[in-house]
Order: structure tokens, then sequence, then C-alpha cells
């Protein structure tokens, strides 16, 4: 059966959404390559799946399969949540950059020819939702994740003619390693004039951690918006949620100006 719906590669699979997303494609019959940059981290998957290291911020470790048909765009990195003005250009801008852009745009350069000899496919980008919100202290993360954003709008128009469908996925709260062991105030309370903002945002938090969402629920709602092509073309939805908050965010985006949604929800972060 996954020969006959042909491969789907993921990369940043050895834990979190990633992993959950490699094994919800396996259990619907996909043929998949689950992608780290340590196999070892790979232990413990369905049997029926690949892994292979792929370190997107290493274009020598980038080979794709010829059958390939399905890109999740999932692998990158966080750095210390710290206010615009204190954040190093060279070490946490390159550091997020480098892996969460860069590395995306090279993953996606190799897969595209590949998609098109094979007769289209689909490309899913894993962004955030935090996108849609002026977050304090995420601005360079946020800016990684915006970058892919507009460039997978400019990508879904110019490989729509080969038949590859390109999406972006916008995860909430989802409950991966990441999320939890970000579980405690940001970087910026060390910085005495955002230490009060600081510590208001982590309080903030509690009212969300009741809309965590488990990775194995993302995963199936991931794993169903790629599947979701059953649109007139041109008509089926570049952006998905992926868990509750997520949805009602984008609901909220969609209703109104990027503007006016922006002015309205920023007096709460600030």
């Amino acid at each position: 059966m996954g020969e006959e719906r042909g491969t789907a590669l993921v990369t940043g699979a050895s834990r979190g959404i990633g992993r959950a997303v490699a094994i919800e494609l396996d259990a619907r019959g996909y043929d998949v390559v689950a992608t780290m940059r340590d196999v070892s981290a790979g232990e413990g998957l369905p049997t029926g799946i690949r892994v292979e290291r792929l370190d997107v911020t290493d274009r020598t470790t980038i080979d794709l399969p010829t059958s390939l048909r399905i890109v999740v765009n999932n692998a990158g990195v966080e750095t210390d949540n710290l206010p615009i003005e204190h954040g190093d250009v060279d070490l946490h801008w390159k550091h997020l950059f480098e892996a969460n852009v860069f590395g995306l745009v090279r993953v996606t350069q190799a897969a595209i020819p590949v998609l098109r000899s094979n007769g289209g496919g689909v490309i899913c980008n894993v962004t955030s939702s935090s996108i849609l919100a002026p977050v304090p202290f995420l601005g360079m993360y946020r800016a990684s994740k915006a970058a892919v954003m507009a460039m997978g709008e400019s990508l879904a128009a110019e490989v729509a003619p080969f038949g590859i469908r390109v999406i972006e996925v916008m995860p909430g709260p989802i409950v991966t390693d990441m999320l939890l062991g970000g579980d405690h105030p940001a970087e910026a309370i060390a910085h005495p004039e955002y230490a009060d903002l600081a510590r208001r945002m982590y309080e903030n938090r509690a009212h969300v951690r009741d809309q965590y969402t488990p990775a194995d629920e993302a995963a199936r709602r991931i794993v169903s918006a790629i599947e979701d092509d059953g649109h007139a073309p041109g008509r089926a939805p570049l952006r998905y949620g992926c868990d509750d908050l997520s949805e009602g965010m984008l609901t909220g985006w969609r209703a109104t100006s990027h503007d006016a949604w922006i002015a309205a929800i920023l007096p709460a972060f600030s």
C-alpha cells in the first residue's frame, strides 16, 4: 500500500510533532522516511518506517527518495526568548534562520524537481501560530517562521502548474519536549527593563496549559490537512491549524485585516 501512495519524508522526526507525523503517515499507508540528525533517536519507531540521517543545515545530507510525493518540513530550532534589543544577530538570529529558514529552503529546493517528475505532491511547511500574535520575546523565532510563511505563498504560486500543493501548518501549544522544556520565564527576565513583562507573560501561560494538545492528535490533523485536496483547483486552504487554539486563532485572523487583528490583541501582550 505504501508504494501505491508514494513516499512521505519528514524532517526533524526524532521527537515531538515530526515523530508523531511520521507515525501517522505510516498508519495511513504511506512509505515513510523519518529523517533526523542523529539516527539513534529513531529507535522505537514502527518497523515499517525508514530512518535516515538528514541535517537541514548540511546540504550534503539531503538525499531524497525518487518515489517522493510528500515532504513535511518540520525540522526547526529555538533559542533564548529575548527582547529584540538584546538578541545577538550573529548568535541567536543566525542560529534560527540557518535551520528554520535556510535549512527548510534547502530541502524544498531538492524536493521540487523530484515531485515534479513524479507528477506532483505536497510540500507541508510547519511554522507556528505565534506568527499571528505579537508575543513578547518571541520576535526572533516568529521572524524565522514568518519568513517561511511568505516564502510558502510564493512557492505555492510557482509550483501549482506542476501539480504540487503547498500548505502551511501553524501549531499552537503541542505537548512536545520543546514546549515542556520551555515552561519557565523567558530569558528576557534577566534584563531589568523587561523583567516585569517577562514575569507577567509566564504567569499568563497558566491560562493556556489546559489547552495543550497531544502530539498524536496534532499529527492526525496535520496528515488530514496534507490529504485535504478535495477542493476545486486553487480553492484548497493554504494554512491550517493542528489544535483547537491555533485553529481558533486562524479563524479570528481570517475574519478581519491583519492590522485590525494585531491591534485588537496587542494590549493583552503589552
